[in-house]
């Protein structure tokens, strides 16, 4: 889509550069900024010439900056990245361009990376207006439909996932047509420690977790999700067809956990 108000598009090379002037805004790969007008905007600061590495693993972390694509992320080797890439259903061309963090900081209830990074206790890093920086959990950055913990002029970094929270997963999902929204995304993991964590997106506003130290009863866990209580409506699903297809989801999960 034309946005005929943008009067200029630069890109950013230092911190520096990142600075938003009144009406520019930050764009990663720009597959959603272009799809829809965008009232107020009048320039674009294109994060791509910052040349972050997409990816860099240590022994404790591994750490996506903002403009890593889907497409990298999904060739890493672990299930959930795939399964959380493939819950998009974007074209190969979407998958390469669009990114984890511009995916993130769009805070749509749907959004596969906020599911992804939530579930596994991610930092988004973000920079400040100041130089400085910030660190916020993934689960408290999104805050609600389209709204974000971002300040003015700030910048989504990096997201940090800490590969303990890889160790054992399971992934359910389900949308009400073959190739639909998102209807509710359910993801379960067991830490080393024995830590159990159940991550509820998509058919939420922003992430809801039900946390355990071992393995939770059925009735714990039932109970968990019963105290859920913003399910989200709109056409892609009801708030108690959300409702029920979560509580089936994380009973399964359960018995696969355990």
């Amino acid at each position: 889509m034309d946005l005929i108000d943008v009067e200029h598009v630069r890109v950013a090379h230092t911190r520096a550069e990142t600075a938003l002037a009144p009406g520019e805004r930050a764009m990663g790969g720009g597959t959603w900024l272009y799809s829809e007008p965008q009232p107020g905007l009048t320039g674009i600061v294109d994060l791509a010439g910052m040349g972050w590495e997409p990816v860099v693993r240590t022994a404790e972390t591994i750490t996506i900056a903002a403009t890593c694509t889907i497409e990298t992320l999904r060739r890493l080797p672990e299930p959930l990245f795939e399964q959380c890439a493939d819950s998009l259903l974007a074209s190969w061309k979407i998958l390469s361009i669009a990114t984890v963090g511009g995916n993130i900081a769009l805070a749509l209830p749907a959004g596969p990376m906020t599911s992804l990074a939530a579930s596994l206790d991610g930092i988004a890093v973000i920079w400040t207006v100041d130089g400085g920086e910030r660190r916020v959990p993934v689960a408290d950055f999104v805050t609600g439909v389209t709204t974000t913990a971002l300040g003015a002029g700030e910048i989504l970094r990096s997201i940090e996932l800490p590969i303990a929270s890889l160790h054992r997963t399971a992934f359910r999902r389900i949308s009400r047509s073959p190739m639909g929204r998102t209807g509710t995304l359910v993801i379960g993991r067991v830490d080393a420690s024995g830590e159990t964590v159940f991550t509820v997106t998509g058919g939420t506003p922003r992430p809801r977790q039900l946390r355990f130290d071992g393995a939770p009863s059925a009735a714990d866990l039932a109970s968990g999700v019963d105290s859920i209580a913003d399910w989200y409506d709109d056409p892609h699903g009801a708030p108690d067809w959300r409702r029920a297809m979560s509580m089936l989801f994380v009973e399964q999960i359960r018995q696969e956990l355990s």
